[in-house]
């Protein structure tokens, strides 16, 4: 009696089934007993990571009600005395998603910005989506520099005028 391919296949297939099915059922259980054990194992876990959860909820409640409000400007002076950032928010346009992606390409002091060469402008404007030419324009090198200096006066009397909506 000879076999085709086929049923060779299928003979194989059906003999890997029944492998599984007696390895499941044979071991009075012990695979099922592996299987609660583990669910309960997970239901720990998640009553941990929930009452984990909520004493930090509290514990930043307790914190909000022990603190004021913090002030306009305050946030931004001290993320930058923290993290060693300037606010490039300053340099007209600069919004907060062009401070961003600045801080994600590795700018984040005024000086760095006033020491840029051309090859970085013109890499920093398609990195930005900005049209050739636009850093230049704007002067943000001028403005990193005055800023820079701490020449807020000179810079509020130059570009302050330029305001454009962030």
């Amino acid at each position: 009696m000879t076999f085709t391919l086929n049923e060779i296949a299928l003979l194989v297939v059906a003999l890997l089934i029944g492998l599984v099915l007696g390895l499941m059922l044979s071991g009075r259980g012990k695979y099922r007993r592996y299987w609660r054990d583990e669910q309960l194992a997970h239901r720990q876990a998640m009553k941990d990571r929930d009452a984990r959860l909520a004493a930090a909820n509290e514990r930043i409640a307790e914190l909000e009600r022990s603190r004021g409000p913090i002030g306009p400007g305050t946030a931004t002076a001290v993320a930058g005395a923290v993290h060693g950032r300037d606010d490039l928010t300053r340099i007209r346009p600069i919004g907060p998603q062009d401070e961003v992606a600045l801080n994600e390409a590795g700018y984040h002091r005024y000086g760095q910005i006033a020491a840029m060469s051309e090859e970085q402008q013109a890499t920093l404007e398609g990195r930005l989506g900005l049209r050739p030419g636009t850093i230049a324009r704007d002067e943000w090198r001028e403005q990193a520099r005055l800023l820079e200096r701490r020449e807020d006066a000179e810079h509020a009397r130059l570009y302050d005028r330029r305001k454009t909506p962030v």
